[in-house]
């Protein structure tokens, strides 16, 4: 495992979240993709087809294992059950990475099926490093930490986004799962540049920070003023818009691995092979320009 992370630093690897409708034809006939990512919270099952189909890509691609459910940026304690059951899976399966969002999906007891947003505010850093401490230390294994999309945004914020995260890698030692979709989705919601967002935030990390990128596709929409509205739905291919930032990104930065996310109205196997084979394509394309001027 330690050889295939040494070996995305120099290349483009491409991945593609598995899906159970995609598993008969992945074990099959193959894919030309470089890893598969998984959503922790689908196996933490016991037994099962889920973790046997697992088992069998396993052995023939790495993982990427990404949770939805541990409510990092939330105001009450972590879960510690669900901390358990996840240091059992990571244990099982071995990912090449860990990833969670910068958000919170609980309170007071309850569930919500979502990831809401936090305030960039020192309280709030402060509960966030705890947490990201915390969950490194009892999963023993560097968290990557992903920028989330945001349809609304807090008066008592402090600081912005970037700087909000830069701050909780310097504090943990966490990486970061750069969503270039998320960074555009939250950009054209609040009127901002992308582009600023993601310059800012790779500037003020270390070389080597990003762990991982992540693309996907979004709905539009307009909000109660008639503005542009976009939810980051995951049912639709890479948008033209995020595939320029995703060039631009590597530009800055290198190779990264990078997962196609497709989560409604997935499509059949092919088509998603296809926009791993194209995202293989743009990052191959890109003369990264600053990476020597990063790292001196």
């Amino acid at each position: 495992m330690t050889d295939f992370i040494q070996r995305t630093a120099a290349t483009a690897a491409v991945g593609v979240g598995l899906k159970s409708a995609h598993v008969p034809a992945v074990l099959g006939q193959g894919a030309a993709v470089d890893f598969f990512e998984v959503h922790a919270e689908n196996y933490m099952v016991a037994g099962g087809p889920f973790l046997r189909h697992l088992e069998q890509v396993r052995e023939r691609w790495p993982l990427s294992v990404h949770g939805v459910g541990l409510s990092i940026g939330g105001e009450g304690p972590l879960d510690a059950a669900h901390l358990n059951r996840l240091a059992r899976l990571l244990e099982r399966y071995q990912p090449a990475w860990f990833s969670e969002h910068l958000a919170w999906s609980s309170h007071g007891g309850l569930w919500f099926n979502d990831l809401l947003p936090l305030p960039y505010d020192v309280p709030t850093l402060q509960r966030v490093c705890e947490h990201v401490d915390q969950t490194q230390h009892h999963l023993r294994r560097r968290l990557l930490l992903e920028n989330p999309s945001t349809y609304v945004e807090f008066a008592s914020s402090s600081m912005d986004e970037a700087q909000f995260l830069a701050e909780v890698v310097r504090r943990t030692g966490c990486g970061l799962l750069l969503d270039v979709n998320n960074a555009y989705v939250s950009g054209v919601n609040h009127g901002r540049d992308p582009w600023a967002f993601i310059a800012a935030l790779v500037d003020a990390v270390p070389l080597g920070t990003v762990g991982e990128i992540h693309l996907a596709g979004f709905a539009e929409d307009h909000d109660g003023a008639g503005d542009r509205l976009l939810i980051d739905d995951h049912g639709a291919p890479v948008d033209d818009t995020v595939w320029a930032l995703y060039s631009r990104t590597l530009e800055r930065l290198g190779p990264v691995p990078t997962l196609i996310e497709r989560d409604n109205d997935v499509p059949a196997w092919p088509a998603l092979e296809a926009e791993a084979a194209f995202a293989r394509q743009r990052a191959a394309a890109c003369r990264p320009s600053t990476v020597d001027s990063l790292a001196a």
